[in-house]
């Protein structure tokens, strides 16, 4: 089982940035490929950005050039740098964990970007 804890969200006007951050229970956080989704209410969750466990990096096309991620083994944490904010960022906010034990979702951490 793994347990996920995201932090970092709050209000911030457009052009403005956050981060995120997920922390991960368990001691095989480096098998894990690290994401972020997010959701609006009434819409599917979408993935943001993902990182494998060697580091590789997947965004979205509406968040390239905009976001980062990035993961901290020894910390057993990843974290989701979100520059240049637009309204249309603002959703609840999950990390995510793909392993060979499954799929897991943290709670969510909800940013607001408006002016």
């Amino acid at each position: 089982q793994v347990q996920l804890v995201e932090s970092g969200g709050g209000l911030v006007q457009p052009g403005g940035s956050l981060r995120l951050s997920c922390a991960s229970s368990g001691s095989i956080f480096n098998l894990y490929a690290m994401g972020w989704y997010r959701q609006n209410p009434g819409k599917q969750r979408e993935l943001v950005a993902e990182i494998t466990p060697g580091h590789n990096t997947n965004y979205a096309h509406s968040v390239k050039g905009r976001f980062t991620i990035s993961r901290d083994n020894a910390k057993n944490t990843v974290y989701l740098q979100m520059n240049s904010l637009k309204p249309e960022d603002t959703a609840v906010y999950y990390c995510n964990a793909k392993g060979i034990s499954g799929t897991y979702y943290g709670q969510g951490t909800q940013v607001t970007v408006s002016s």
